[in-house]
């Protein structure tokens, strides 16, 4: 929910689920949201599993009402979600997609987004280097262009290897640094630091949010 008040701050109002297990539930759940939080949501249900970018194309049509870009975020991360910097990013340069990374401290553990610092233009992904190459990571928060949707079908399809490198090749692809924390929480013990995380993250910028 945290994710869908992000995206409603940055002026988002029609939200697309990718869900696969239990997808009534799921619905039933969001109804209540979609009236407290004043948005819409719309269900991709994956009848087999698609991967990151699969689920897109099967939700396509909903995505193809307009030609503006749109958001996606992987639901296990939390951050301050600067979404509207992010757009802000993203139309001034240009391209055609945009991937928030964040800095890590062993860069070795993870695939890292090698990229020009100053036009933020990305150049290579380099999958748990042996030597230093850079210290920025995929965050899971991308602003692309619907133009993307061309270069996904609908079968299981990774956005981050099967994407992302090509459209990084054509020179349209970009990083924009993450300001503040980062944390994956798709794990328990992970979801209980991450929850702490932001909650010392309001204190500091937010604190009326805590009371």
């Amino acid at each position: 929910v945290h994710q869908v008040e992000a995206l409603k701050a940055a002026g988002v109002t029609e939200i697309v689920l990718a869900v696969a297990y239990r997808p009534e539930l799921m619905r039933e759940e969001m109804e209540v949201w979609a009236k407290e939080l004043g948005v819409s949501f719309f269900f991709s249900h994956e009848e087999e599993p698609l991967g990151t970018a699969g689920p897109l194309a099967l939700a396509r049509d909903q995505l193809m009402k307009d030609d503006k870009p749109f958001f996606v975020l992987n639901s296990d991360v939390t951050c301050q979600f600067p979404l509207t910097e992010m757009l802000a990013f993203h139309t001034n340069h240009g391209g055609e997609a945009t991937i928030l990374v964040t800095q890590v401290t062993d860069p070795s553990k993870y695939g890292v987004v090698v990229y020009e610092e100053k036009t933020g233009k990305i150049n290579a992904f380099v999958e748990k280097p042996k030597e230093f190459v850079g210290d920025k990571i995929n965050a899971g928060i991308y602003c692309l262009n619907k133009s993307v949707l061309d270069r996904i079908k609908l079968e299981p399809t990774s956005i981050e290897k099967q994407v992302f490198p090509v459209i990084a090749a054509d020179n349209k692809l970009f990083a924009m640094e993450l300001p503040g924390f980062w944390m994956d929480i798709g794990q328990p013990h992970d979801y209980i630091t991450g929850l702490k995380m932001k909650l010392d993250s309001l204190a500091h910028v937010d604190p009326a949010q805590l009371t």
